[in-house]
């Protein structure tokens, strides 16, 4: 009886067996010349992200990696920044660091098509400057500000620019249970399809205009930790003479109206009842007629390069004039 069931699972495994290893290899060679965001971003992990001790950061990228995402190369420096490696006592040009996620990584743009490239140079233009891109993929507010004291601090930045996006306010995520699933291209590809189907099909899955603007309800822990993070920045910055700016940056689905302008107005006020000054990007963006010319691929709404170029001309005068209230 046991070898009947022991031939039975054989004849049922074999072909699976045979079955994955076969689909493993046509995902990837098709992979080779199509690119799909869950599977780039599963590689992304793979690649350049590593644990940090400080549970408050979770993740940060590998020191001097190198990978090639989405289409483009990603390159990290000594301190594992999407940058130039710069010496931590300062020069004589004025200092600027950007903190942010992977919209300020600058995720599926060319390094010099990124908006803190663009700014970088623009303000060089105007002054000897140097920006420190601390942008990582993944990451809250609650992130990049230990980021920033973790690593950013050493750099003694003139200025600090925080690029807020509506995702900032999500808890600290969880690591995931599997990691060797990661390296499954055929998992990954297929559970990502999965997911978007259910998203379709379930009427009690929550979009993600209802999952963004359920962050910001009354109570909602990630705000709260948001809220606390941007606090401890602005009081981090004031004690080391440093100025601190908030950019807003636009979700890029819908534009006009845009979908998310009571959130964002609700993290206007709070920054505006703080002290901390800031600009919020999406009232510039309303007359786009179609914010699919602005993202990265047709199943991602980062923001392309004509995207980043419109975000620093929209942010170029916010850094340079001081005295401006926003």
């Amino acid at each position: 009886m046991k070898k009947k069931v022991a031939h039975a699972l054989l004849l049922v495994l074999v072909p699976l067996l045979v079955f994955g290893v076969i689909g493993e290899i046509v995902l990837r060679v098709y992979l080779a010349s199509h690119m799909f965001y869950d599977v780039e971003m599963s590689r992304y992990a793979l690649a350049l992200k590593v644990d940090s001790p400080n549970r408050k950061i979770g993740h940060h990228h590998r020191a001097n990696g190198d990978a090639h995402l989405m289409g483009v190369d990603v390159r990290t420096n000594a301190d594992g920044f999407r940058d130039d490696d710069y010496p931590v006592e300062k020069g004589d040009k004025r200092r600027f660091m950007f903190l942010g996620d992977s919209l300020t990584l600058g995720w599926g743009v060319e390094k010099e098509e990124t908006f803190e490239h663009h700014l970088e140079q623009q303000l060089d233009a105007l002054e000897p400057t140097e920006v420190i891109n601390l942008g990582v993929g993944n990451y809250n507010t609650t992130q990049e500000v230990n980021l920033f004291l973790d690593k950013g601090l050493k750099y003694a930045p003139d200025d600090v620019v925080l690029f807020y996006f509506i995702n900032d306010a999500e808890p600290l995520p969880k690591k995931a249970g599997v990691p060797v699933v990661g390296h499954s291209r055929l998992i990954t590809f297929f559970w990502s399809r999965i997911k978007a189907a259910r998203a379709r099909l379930s009427p009690d899955t929550a979009d993600y205009r209802e999952y963004y603007s359920a962050l910001y309800r009354d109570g909602a822990d990630g705000w709260t930790k948001s809220q606390a993070a941007l606090l401890q920045l602005r009081d981090a910055c004031a004690d080391a003479g440093i100025g601190l700016r908030v950019v807003l940056l636009p979700e890029l689905h819908q534009l006009d109206p845009y979908t998310f302008a009571p959130e964002y107005e609700q993290v206007m006020g709070f920054l505006a009842a703080n002290g901390i000054r800031a600009r919020d990007l999406t009232p510039r963006f309303q007359d786009e007629p179609d914010p699919r010319t602005l993202w990265v691929s047709l199943d991602d709404a980062h923001p392309n390069a004509r995207a980043h170029a419109l975000i620093a001309e929209y942010t170029l005068d916010f850094l340079t004039r001081p005295e401006s209230g926003e």
